[in-house]
C-alpha cells in the first residue's frame, strides 16, 4: 500500500486522486494544511456570533438569501441544507468517481479558506480510509453554485443519514447501507455540523470534476492504444509512414502531432510490410491514414488543455462564501462565484469533441480494412470465405453506430443555460452534464478503437509471411490474447468487450 496522501489544498494531482479513488490509497489531512483550517474556521466562528450577515451561515441559500436566521437555529439550518438539496436522480455514480470527489473535496477544504472545521475533513478522510462509498445519483446538477445535488447526497453519510455501500480496491461492493449503518460499521460516529460546514460541503464542482479527472486519466491512455491501433491498420493496409516523418510535423509544431508522429514511427520500425511495397509508387494514402497524427495529435493537445485545467480546479477553493485577508492580515468573508463550473464545463466538452474524432477516424480506417473496394486485395469483409461467412461487416455497422451516437452526445451542454433558483442563478454552466456525456463518447470511442484493432489484426494474418514492425508484432499478439482468429463467423460481442477493455489499459497503451 502506498504512504497516505497528504492533503494539504494545493499539491494534490490527478494521479494521486486516482490512486485513493481506485487503488484505496489511504489519505489524511496534512499538518500544515490543518493550522489554515484553524485559522480560517476561528474567523466563522467569530463572524456567526456577530450581527453581520454572512451568506450560508445566517442566511438561507440562492434565492432565499435575503431570510435572516435566528442565532439558535444556525445548526439546524446546516442539516436542512443537506437534506433539501440531497435530490439527485438516476443511476448512481460509479465508486471511484464517488470516492474521487470525497478526496477532491476534502482536498479543496483543506485549502483554509472554507471556514470549516478540521474535523469535517478528517471525517471524509475516515470514510475514505474505511472504504465507505455514499451512493450518489448522477442527475440533478446544473454545474453551478457548485455540484450541489451529488455532493448533498455525498455529505449526507457525514452525519448518519443518506445511503451507503463497502467498497475495497478488489472491486468488493457490499449490500446498501443507511448512513448510520455504515458509520457504525466502521466504528465511526455522526459528525454534528456547525456553522457554514453544511454549505460547505455541498457547494463546489467536485463532481463533474471526478468525472472529468478519472475520464482525462483514461483517455490519455486511449490515445496511445490509438496510435498503436492506427498503426495496425497503415501497416495492414500496406500505407507509408512518410507522413509521420518528423521534418514534417515540425513546420506545424502542434505538440500533440508531433507526440503521435513520433509514436507512430517508432511503433513502424523495422516493418517487413513497408520494405516489400517502398517501391509501389503510391504517392500518398487516404486520410484517415496519412492524417492520424494532426487528429489524434489535435485530440491529446485537448485533452492536455484539459489537464490543465483540472489541475488548477483540484487545488482550489469552490465554495461560497470564503475567507480572505488582506495584506495587513486582516480577516474578510467575501461571497462570490468560484463554484462556477464554466472552466470545467468547456473542458469536458471539449474533450468529448475530441474523443468523438477519433472514434471518427478510427471508424473510416475499419470501413478501408473491410471494404473490398478499399482494403488493398485483402478479402472482402475480412471473411475467410466471402459470401458463405460475412466476417467483419457487421462490426463495421457496430462501429457507425457508436460513431454516430457519439456526435449526438458531443453537441456541448456548455453552450445551454437553464435558470434555477427563483432566478438568483439565472446562468449556469451545465457542466456535470457534460460530464456524464463524456463518459458516454469515452467508452463508445474504447470500443471502436477495440473493432479497429481485431479488423487489423486479422488483415495482418493475410499478409503473413510479410510483419509489422516488432512492437506492432508484440501489439498484435495481444490482441490474439483475448481475440482469436475468426476463421469463420461467431459471435462477436464477447470479442468486442474483450477488445475494448484491451485498448482502455496499460499493456496496449505501453508497447
Amino acid at each position: 500500500m502506498a504512504p497516505a496522501l497528504e492533503l494539504d489544498g494545493r499539491s494534490l494531482t490527478l494521479e494521486a486522486v486516482e490512486s485513493v479513488a481506485r487503488g484505496g490509497r489511504p489519505v489524511r489531512l496534512a499538518a500544515a494544511a490543518a493550522e489554515a483550517v484553524d485559522r480560517a474556521r476561528a474567523v466563522v466562528e467569530t463572524a456567526a456570533r456577530s450581527d453581520a450577515v454572512i451568506y450560508g451561515v445566517n442566511t438561507g441559500l440562492g434565492r432565499l438569501s435575503d431570510i435572516r436566521i435566528p442565532a439558535d437555529r444556525i445548526l439546524e439550518l446546516q442539516c436542512n441544507l443537506l437534506r433539501s438539496h440531497a435530490c439527485g436522480v438516476g443511476p448512481l455514480l460509479s465508486a471511484p468517481v464517488t470516492r474521487a470527489m470525497m478526496v477532491l473535496r476534502a482536498n479543496s477544504l483543506a485549502k483554509g479558506h472554507s471556514g470549516v472545521r478540521r474535523v469535517v475533513i478528517e471525517g471524509l478522510c475516515e470514510l475514505l480510509n474505511a472504504g465507505i462509498t455514499p451512493q450518489v445519483p448522477s442527475q440533478g446538477s446544473v454545474g453551478a453554485s457548485g455540484d450541489l445535488a451529488p455532493l448533498a447526497h455525498l455529505a449526507l453519510v457525514l452525519i448518519g443519514e443518506g445511503k451507503a455501500r463497502a467498497w475495497s480496491p478488489s472491486g468488493d461492493v457490499g449490500p446498501p447501507l443507511s448512513g448510520a449503518e455504515a458509520l457504525r460499521a466502521a466504528g465511526l460516529a455522526p459528525l454534528r455540523l456547525e456553522a457554514k460546514e453544511g454549505l460547505s460541503l455541498l457547494n463546489g464542482t467536485q463532481a463533474m470534476l471526478a468525472v472529468g479527472a478519472l475520464s482525462l486519466l483514461d483517455a490519455e491512455r486511449l490515445m496511445d492504444c490509438a496510435d498503436v491501433v492506427g498503426a495496425l491498420s497503415v501497416e495492414a493496409l500496406r500505407g507509408t509512414p512518410v507522413a509521420f516523418d518528423g521534418r514534417l510535423q515540425a513546420l506545424r509544431p502542434h505538440p500533440g502531432q508531433a507526440v503521435s508522429a513520433a509514436h507512430l514511427r517508432h511503433l513502424m520500425e523495422g516493418s517487413e510490410i513497408r520494405e516489400s511495397h517502398r517501391e509501389c509508387g503510391r504517392v500518398q494514402d487516404a486520410y484517415s491514414l496519412r492524417c492520424i497524427p494532426q487528429v489524434h495529435g489535435a485530440a491529446r493537445d485537448a485533452l492536455a488543455e484539459a489537464r490543465r485545467i483540472f489541475a488548477i480546479e483540484a487545488n482550489a477553493a469552490v465554495d461560497n462564501p470564503l475567507v480572505v485577508w488582506d495584506e495587513n492580515g486582516a480577516a474578510e468573508i467575501l461571497s462570490g462565484g468560484n463554484f462556477h463550473g464554466e472552466p470545467l464545463a468547456f473542458a469536458l466538452d471539449q474533450m468529448a469533441i475530441a474523443l468523438t474524432a477519433v472514434s471518427g477516424i478510427s471508424e473510416r480506417r475499419l470501413e478501408r480494412l473491410v471494404n473490398p473496394a478499399l482494403n488493398e486485395g485483402l478479402p472482402a469483409f475480412l471473411a475467410a470465405e466471402p459470401g458463405l461467412h460475412s466476417g467483419l461487416m457487421m462490426a463495421q455497422v457496430t462501429a457507425a453506430a457508436l460513431v454516430a451516437e457519439n456526435r449526438g452526445l458531443a453537441y456541448p451542454a456548455s453552450v445551454g443555460s437553464i435558470t434555477t433558483s427563483g432566478n438568483k442563478e439565472d446562468f449556469v454552466s451545465m457542466g456535470m452534464g457534460g460530464a456524464l456525456k463524456l463518459q458516454s463518447v469515452l467508452a463508445n470511442t474504447r470500443q471502436v478503437l477495440g473493432i479497429e484493432a481485431i479488423a487489423a489484426a486479422e488483415a495482418l494474418e493475410y499478409l503473413l509471411p510479410l510483419r509489422p514492425g516488432v512492437r506492432l508484432r508484440s501489439a498484435q499478439a495481444l490482441i490474439r490474447e483475448c481475440v482469436p482468429r475468426l476463421q469463420q463467423d461467431r459471435v462477436l460481442a464477447e470479442d468486442f468487450a474483450r477488445a475494448a477493455e484491451l485498448v482502455g489499459g496499460e499493456k496496449l497503451a505501453g508497447i
